[in-house]
């Protein structure tokens, strides 16, 4: 994943630079639909895959995410960028991986999607326990570090976190707002 990221960081950075040279032409709107399309697109592209790695192999792409803010914002390289991305509104990984999975919980996803995970409930084992009320999906064993960065595990491991009255919402447009506020209150 390593040189993927690297390919990835590379060509948002000259992207950039390009956008950059023509943010006092375009206006701050401009820019940000500039960024929107030519860096975050691929930062977002597949980042679910992401899931689960070091923070030293994600580091380079929040410097893309903060350099992005930079130029978006007209801020220095010493001005802090943190409330930069808080008024941006722009999520991590983990927002696509409960997205994913209130699609597959509300039965939008498709269905080898679906047959990737499991609800407690559906475990015929566990039918006593008090974990079976709930909405959360089985986290399965793995043997390896690298098994934990399929969406087998990284997507249920993700919405359990997630407050019970959040993963109770079927309205998509409504779970996505609430999903934001928690992630946002999270991260900031």
């Amino acid at each position: 994943m390593k040189t993927h990221i690297s390919k990835v960081v590379s060509a948002c950075f000259y992207q950039l630079r390009k956008i950059h040279q023509v943010r006092r032409v375009v206006g701050q709107d401009i820019t940000q639909q500039l960024v929107s399309a030519f860096v975050l697109s691929r930062l977002g592209y597949c980042n679910s895959l992401l899931s689960g790695l070091p923070r030293s192999t994600i580091q380079p792409l929040q410097r893309v995410m903060n350099a992005a803010a930079r130029v978006v914002m007209a801020l220095s390289t010493r001005d802090h960028v943190k409330p930069a991305l808080k008024q941006l509104h722009w999520l991590r990984i983990s927002y696509k991986l409960c997205l994913l999975m209130h699609y597959i919980h509300t039965g939008q996803a498709p269905q080898y999607l679906s047959n990737c995970v499991s609800t407690i409930s559906s475990s015929g084992n566990r039918y006593r326990l008090r974990s079976c009320d709930t909405a959360d999906y089985i986290l399965p064993r793995t043997c390896t570090k690298f098994g934990k960065h399929g969406f087998h595990y990284s997507g249920p491991a993700a919405w359990n976190t997630l407050p019970s009255n959040l993963q109770d919402f079927t309205d998509t447009n409504v779970f996505k707002k609430r999903l934001k506020t928690v992630l946002f209150d999270r991260a900031y």
